[in-house]
């Protein structure tokens, strides 16, 4: 596995946006305030040409945001890569990256989450390349950094940093919306809205679940799209690592329970389970139980022959705060009485 270089203060940040761009008013003021945190902490900023336009859910056409991210990949002083924010159509700029080119250059820390795992996920699998899953560029825009935003420094910087679950999550803002309420309107600085009980849970009621093993995964709604296609190079991934065993982490943005199970049943006869020593799922943003079938007998019924701890409802995620997680590093994830702890091995 390769690892990029310790980040340093000095060193620059780039931000680029592989899939929507960031336009509304309130965002803008945000990334604003993000540029202006990640300068006190002692890091340079820079910004690729779309990160601030949105049109149809895509900062600009596939090609010139793979070029804008080849353009911070290739540059010396750049040390690492910030995704602006989410979205849904990444996949459309894939053709257009040279992996082959980011094989033969120095590895960067490439950051993001959600619809990000199009990126992390590949340069991890195809080009065996350690990227980090958590939050995007927009959420350092807070008034005061939360824990999870400042030790994703501190990964990058190369600490094998011990991780601790957090005591609350945020609300749910996508019932929010739904309802026509954001919180960043009124307050664009504003941090997570904390309310609910962090509590991981045990599949099998389990005391206690340790899992150790090289890390690979992301937003499962993402992943399903990749399975099958030229961009799929997981059985060649899990091959080279097998001797570690593969540690995958999946959350859930947007799905019934029955797509989870169809999905983690072709995740499985599509071999990705293969030397699989346990599966962590993060808090699901958007799941509707069909059939009066919830999430726990839903990972039941299709993993009970794997014979695998899983763990579930952990701090990953698109409700936060989440714990930063390594594509590619070795894990250690241990799950108790409600609360888990996460540590990061660079070997």
């Amino acid at each position: 596995m390769k690892y990029p270089e310790k980040l340093n203060l000095g060193d620059t940040i780039g931000v680029t946006a592989p899939s929507c761009g960031i336009s509304k008013e309130e965002k803008l003021i945000k990334l604003d305030n993000a540029k202006v945190n990640i300068e006190k902490l002692g890091y340079k900023y820079i910004e690729t040409e779309s990160v601030r336009k949105d049109e149809f859910g895509r900062s600009a056409d596939g090609k010139t945001r793979a070029k804008e991210f080849m353009s911070l990949y290739e540059r010396e002083n750049v040390s690492a890569i910030l995704a602006a924010t989410g979205g849904d159509f990444l996949v459309e700029m894939l053709e257009y990256l040279d992996f082959d080119k980011i094989k033969r250059l120095e590895p960067k820390w490439v950051k993001g989450y959600s619809d990000i795992t199009g990126l992390t996920f590949l340069l991890t699998t195809i080009c065996d390349i350690a990227t980090i899953y958590g939050e995007n560029a927009g959420s350092y825009g807070m008034r005061n950094l939360s824990r999870d935003l400042l030790d994703s420094f501190k990964i990058m910087s190369k600490e094998e940093i011990e991780q601790k679950s957090f005591d609350k999550y945020e609300k749910n803002w996508m019932d929010a919306l739904k309802q026509g309420i954001d919180i960043e309107e009124k307050d664009p600085l504003c941090g997570y809205d904390l309310e609910n009980e962090v509590k991981w849970k045990n599949l099998n009621g389990e005391n206690k679940i340790t899992i150790k093993g090289r890390s690979i995964g992301g937003c499962l709604d993402v992943i399903t799209n990749i399975i099958g296609t030229k961009y799929d190079n997981i059985s060649s991934f899990i091959e080279k690592y097998k001797d570690d065993g593969i540690l995958w982490y999946l959350e859930i943005f947007d799905m019934s329970t029955p797509q989870v199970f169809l999905n983690l049943w072709k995740m499985k006869n599509a071999g990705y389970f293969k030397y699989c020593k346990g599966i962590v799922f993060g808090r699901s943003l958007s799941l509707r139980e069909d059939y009066g079938i919830d999430f726990k007998k839903t990972v039941l019924d299709v993993t009970k022959d794997l014979e695998i701890p899983i763990i579930y409802d952990a701090d990953i995620g698109h409700l936060a705060p989440t714990i930063n997680i390594v594509n590619g590093a070795i894990l250690e994830i241990t799950s108790e009485n409600g609360k888990g702890i996460v540590k990061t091995y660079f070997k």
